[in-house]
């Protein structure tokens, strides 16, 4: 028994000095430090302009001259400049000639043929094949093949009609034509009509010299003696000789007659009676008032 009271009592002592440490301890809460708000981080400079778009560094061009944007690389672009350089030339060009003026010459022979077959076939081209020692030649074809004043003249006394030639088709294979028709027509060797507005050329006609006829000055004096109305006057003397206007020539027209509906013819007085109907109705006329 006294071994058993022994362990008791030790325990006992043991409770009692656990129980005084846990009540004087405390537990302190750990204090909140305010969390700090965030803040936009701080570029510096030099990464500033690293996040910028960099733009492409070109050579020193100048600005007058257009931006390379490939176009004119393709073969029928190049047909309408080699059309172009060709209308500018009154010689015929060749084909090395073509290509030098269109930057072609470095191509492939491929390419080189592709061009001598268009403009062989093309429909504003004239082309001229190869001779002994000669190379084909290429030279513009405007829609009248007229580049002097003796073959105007000559196209123009060989036409069936008076039509006449228009000074436009002219100046697409004739640029400088209308110093030659100026002077044509000081000379009297043809007649043309002009524009209003810049008094350019516009049509021209040949002027036959056997037309053209003088007036003895007798029957000048006569003719300048005739004195003619006034304007004003002039409408009154024409229609008392007879001669009216054109204006008053028109025919008018009559106005169109509207038929009237035809009236109703009223029935002269009388009896108007049924007489399939004689045994059936009856006679009330007397009731009338």
């Amino acid at each position: 028994m006294s071994y058993l009271q022994g362990k008791v009592q030790s325990f006992n002592a043991n409770l009692g000095t656990v129980a005084g440490k846990i009540s004087n301890k405390r537990t302190v809460a750990p204090s909140m430090k305010p969390v700090p708000s965030p803040t936009p981080s701080q570029v510096s400079d030099a990464s500033k302009n690293d996040l910028k778009r960099k733009r492409p560094v070109h050579p020193d061009v100048p600005y007058s001259q257009p931006k390379d944007t490939g176009v004119g690389q393709e073969l029928m672009t190049q047909m309408t400049y080699a059309v172009e350089f060709l209308k500018n030339k009154n010689t015929p060009q060749t084909l090395a000639d073509i290509l030098s003026y269109l930057s072609l010459q470095t191509r492939d022979d491929q390419f080189k043929r592709k061009i001598q077959l268009i403009l062989t076939n093309h429909q504003k081209v004239n082309y001229e094949p190869k001779t002994n020692g000669t190379p084909a030649l290429f030279s513009y074809r405007p829609p009248h093949n007229i580049r002097s004043a003796e073959s105007l003249l000559r196209h123009l006394q060989s036409q069936r009609t008076a039509e006449g030639l228009s000074v436009k088709e002219l100046k697409d294979g004739w640029p400088n034509v209308e110093d030659e028709i100026d002077q044509l027509e000081m000379e009297g060797k043809l007649l043309a009509t002009r524009n209003k507005k810049d008094n350019h050329a516009r049509m021209v006609w040949p002027n036959d010299p056997s037309l053209n006829f003088e007036v003895d000055e007798e029957f000048q004096k006569i003719w300048h003696k005739i004195k003619l109305p006034e304007a004003d006057a002039l409408a009154e003397e024409l229609e008392r000789e007879g001669l009216t206007p054109a204006k008053k020539n028109r025919v008018i027209k009559k106005p169109m007659k509207i038929q009237e509906k035809p009236k109703r013819k009223t029935r002269a007085g009388g009896k108007t009676t049924n007489v399939h109907m004689a045994g059936v109705l009856k006679d009330f006329s007397h009731l009338r008032k």
